[in-house]
């Protein structure tokens, strides 16, 4: 099982208390993993990638082990700690402004 940790507004919009879990399909990756979600939650279908392209939305951002990978290929095979759920998938809402 995948564990996944999103920010409050996206948690708030699927009725979610504390992290995801779930099942995804070899290779984990960032889009396997984002699909399983999406398949569970339709809700949250078109707030992390766009409806039409499933490309990244600009400010949203994914952690693995502590590192960025919102600019890896979506397809790029993530660790084996996220694989076994040992270290969550972190989905985070960017803040900008000047």
């Amino acid at each position: 099982m995948v564990r996944v940790v999103l920010p409050f507004h996206l948690k708030n919009l699927a009725r979610l208390d504390g992290e995801v879990e779930l099942a995804v399909d070899d290779p984990v990756c960032v889009k396997t993993i984002l699909d399983a979600l999406e398949s569970k939650f339709p809700m949250l279908r078109g707030t992390i990638r766009e409806h039409g392209t499933h490309k990244r939305r600009p400010r949203v951002r994914f952690y693995v082990s502590q590192e960025d990978i919102s600019h890896d290929p979506p397809d790029t095979p993530l660790p084996n700690s996220i694989a076994t759920g040992a270290e969550p998938f972190i989905v985070i809402g960017a803040i900008s402004g000047g």
